[in-house]
């Protein structure tokens, strides 16, 4: 059998050996935020698989939903992930960005100390910490307590900038309950345990949620938005060899959970132990954009009936699917 190393090296003579693949004229960044799907944008980076095409590839987190956008629109950032919606947006606006693939079937909980949250109604009359106002989070879960009869009015929701703000509230006390992605539901329940605070646990999962309402498999959360800046440097062939290179690392990832959260710690600013825990309820895939389309359609679909634009106004046409 291959070990990595040569299979690394395989695959870069492979590549390289296409003369349609160009190489970036700029060491090329791979921005995600600093939640699970960029565990695989790191691993990638340091196994060394885009060196072929991009050599001096590097990761970097935003922080933002804003920032994020700000440097898609830019052209600052080439390769990013990114809500999926955001990607659609962008590209139904003319902005020159496309979906590669879908790099989570999602990760999104409701997390309570134990035996507090059991439904959706429960959270009835309940303070609960959302973050990202206006933004992926809040627009599925606003989606979800709707199918369950409720309006946002009949919780107390406390907003805040970021997931780690809203964990805050929530073993502050200040919360009952908090809506998060991973790797803040592991990093929320592994500090409860270590401060001997409460037994805080996922009270909710969204995906299943998600399943019953829309009859969808999954919640195609967040995926790999490409630039043509980026497509135009290294070819529809190394979009092609990138989107590889990431299934590669996908498949380590979840191999060795506890390496890739090792690779990834520095870059999130987090203990290896909370992103290593968080791998198994993340839902991690590199699944290429039109294999994900009926799950993409449904989630558009569901996000766009309150308000069109939060889409760009309709579906995207076939030229958004990059793959």
């Amino acid at each position: 059998m291959l070990n990595r190393r040569t299979f690394v090296t395989a695959l870069s003579t492979a590549i390289l050996a296409s003369p349609r693949i160009g190489r970036a004229a700029e060491p090329l960044t791979l921005w995600g935020p600093p939640a699970a799907p960029s565990i695989i944008l790191a691993q990638a980076i340091a196994d060394g698989l885009l060196r072929p095409f991009a050599p001096g590839a590097s990761f970097k987190a935003w922080k933002t939903p804003d920032e994020m956008r700000a440097g898609l629109s830019s052209g600052t950032m080439t390769a990013v992930v990114v809500p999926t919606y955001v990607a659609a947006n962008l590209y139904n606006r003319g902005l020159g960005v496309r979906l590669a693939n879908v790099m989570t079937r999602g990760l999104l909980y409701v997390v309570a100390p134990s035996g507090t949250v059991t439904d959706l109604a429960s959270l009835k009359g309940k303070r609960v910490a959302v973050p990202f106002r206006n933004d992926m989070p809040d627009f599925i879960f606003r989606r979800l307590l709707a199918a369950a009869g409720l309006q946002p009015s009949d919780l107390a929701i406390e907003y805040s900038g970021t997931p780690p703000e809203a964990v805050q509230l929530l073993v502050a006390g200040r919360v009952d309950a908090a809506l998060l992605t991973e790797p803040a539901s592991s990093g929320s329940i592994l500090r409860a345990k270590w401060t001997a605070w409460k037994n805080l646990e996922r009270a909710i999962d969204c995906q299943k949620l998600w399943t019953t309402m829309t009859s969808s498999a999954t919640i195609p959360q967040a995926g790999l938005a490409v630039t043509d800046k980026l497509t135009a440097q290294i070819g529809a062939d190394g979009i092609v060899a990138l989107q590889q290179a990431l299934e590669t690392a996908v498949r380590t990832v979840i191999k060795d959970p506890s390496a890739a959260a090792g690779i990834a710690a520095p870059e999130f600013g987090l203990p290896a132990t909370v992103i290593e825990r968080s791998i198994e309820f993340s839902n991690l895939v590199v699944e290429r954009a039109t294999t994900a389309r009926t799950d993409l359609t449904t989630l558009f679909d569901v996000l766009a009936k309150e308000d069109p634009r939060i889409i760009g106004g309709k579906q995207p046409d076939d030229g958004f699917f990059a793959l």
